[in-house]
């Protein structure tokens, strides 16, 4: 097989062609460093991580670049130290939490068993790069100053709105647009602003005096164009940047350089819920990676992700929670002492069929199921497989499952839904019975249909 992605600006999956097999390049976009990461921020790390991986096992790692930004210069930044740390210098509160909140999200990533990307440049550490692109937006016409602000003109790009497929008047009309006396047109967009007394502030380009800040889209792009060049094979986010944030990567990029594409292909990932609703700190189901953590391996967390395809909406529940430590646990009893055998062509397949990760899955699942009647080489594959996944497979889950569950082992259950099936397979209805009412003074619910006997812990 060859490695198909949807690509979010042509709608459609494509083969995937890297514009040089020896240097494949993806840039991803990164947090933003002023509070502890959610379970929808975990997404797209753990989708790229995946893609990365699979990268690297088709091309070699040495030929696979993927830059993760860390936008530590944003409004939000600056909120959020001035209201941590009153009494502090605002720039030295912001530096306070940024590098808190930085070495946070590194060891919760981590925990999710992600690699390291390639690079993760730092915003501030690219200032001369925005400042030479925004200096090449203004003299090629694209972008002007107007007030100490640096502008994109949007009317100086015909085919703005491509990425969204959204016309000039659809975005007007549909999108927040601050009105603001230095604008020229609603859509125009800041690459450069004045900084207040006490913000972070650097000479700024364009010949204005006043010392500023850069607006968020342009850093995006000097940081990809400094790591990765001024054309490269994949950007990839989460489906809520493609407007306006890619859009805007995209006409800084393609009208500085002056090149038809910024990205070979765009990779989004799709929005996640959590127990059926949108997560909002108002709802009460504001959800950190952390937090999940005090409760359950990172593996497990990475797991679940991996069991809804990307693109699709993920609705975070703990059912799945407990159905994704179940499974894992059940692939460590199997592959317990096995040494590590070739990855499953199969689940590769999956992989490449845009990171197909529910079939994927499938097939640990069908591997499992193998090494159960003493499958010894599937055993060693699906170590393989769980291994190049980012599975360790070593942590027994049955304990934690257990506390998770009030105290329910599940290995006992089953081995109690296994007699009762064999009861209702000889039709000793009274056993079978008996055994259901075991079940549920443990608190198991247990339901019969025609594919089989499902089971959950009574809530």
């Amino acid at each position: 097989m060859e490695l198909k992605l949807y690509d979010t600006l042509t709608r459609g999956k494509r083969a995937f062609t890297p514009l040089d097999p020896s240097s494949v390049r993806m840039y991803v976009c990164g947090p933003t460093v002023y509070d502890f990461a959610h379970i929808g921020n975990a997404r797209p790390v753990i989708v790229f991580d995946v893609l990365f991986r699979l990268l690297r096992h088709l091309y070699g790692a040495e030929h696979v670049t993927y830059v993760r930004n860390i936008t530590d210069v944003d409004d939000k930044i600056n909120a959020r130290a001035a209201e941590e740390y009153p009494a502090l210098p605002l720039n030295e509160a912001i530096r306070k939490v940024t590098e808190t909140t930085d070495r946070q999200f590194h060891e919760d990533v981590a925990a999710l068993g992600c690699l390291p990307p390639s690079a993760e440049p730092r915003a501030t550490e690219h200032i001369a790069e925005m400042r030479t692109l925004i200096e090449r937006l203004v003299k090629s016409g694209n972008a002007y100053v107007e007030q100490d602000h640096v502008l994109f003109s949007v009317a100086s790009m015909p085919d703005y709105g491509k990425l969204a497929r959204r016309s000039l008047d659809e975005m007007i009309a549909g999108a927040r647009v601050e009105v603001a006396p230095y604008k020229r047109a609603p859509m125009d967009f800041v690459l450069w602003k004045p900084s207040k007394p006490g913000e972070p502030a650097w000479p700024s380009p364009a010949g204005i005096k006043a010392p500023g800040r850069p607006g968020w889209h342009i850093e995006c792009s000097a940081m990809s164009w400094k790591h990765l060049g001024e054309t490269f094979d994949i950007h990839g986010g989460g489906i809520d940047l493609v407007f306006p944030h890619h859009e805007n990567e995209i006409a800084q990029s393609r009208c500085a350089f002056h090149t038809p594409l910024m990205a070979n292909y765009w990779v989004h990932n799709g929005f996640l819920q959590v127990e059926g609703e949108k997560m909002a700190k108002s709802l009460g189901n504001f959800v950190t990676i952390r937090d999940l953590l005090k409760d359950w391996p990172g593996e497990v967390l990475r797991f679940q992700m991996l069991m809804t395809h990307y693109r699709q909406p993920l609705d975070w529940a703990r059912k799945r929670t407990e159905e994704a430590a179940a499974a894992l646990d059940s692939f460590r009893h199997f592959t317990s002492g096995v040494d590590d055998g070739e990855v499953s062509p199969r689940a590769l397949a999956a992989l490449e069929d845009d990171l197909n990760t529910p079939q994927l899955i499938m097939e640990l699942h069908r591997l499992a199921d193998d090494a159960r009647t003493g499958g010894w080489r599937t055993a060693c594959e699906l170590k393989a497989t769980c291994g190049f996944l980012g599975f360790e497979l070593e942590t027994n889950l049955q304990e934690i499952l257990k506390r998770q569950r009030g105290g329910v082992n599940e290995v006992e259950i089953k081995a109690l839904i296994a007699d009762r099936a064999a009861a209702r397979a000889r039709k000793d209805w009274k056993e079978s019975d008996r055994l259901r009412d075991e079940l549920a003074r443990m608190g198991v619910v247990v339901k019969d249909t025609k594919d089989g006997t499902t089971w959950e812990i009574a809530r």
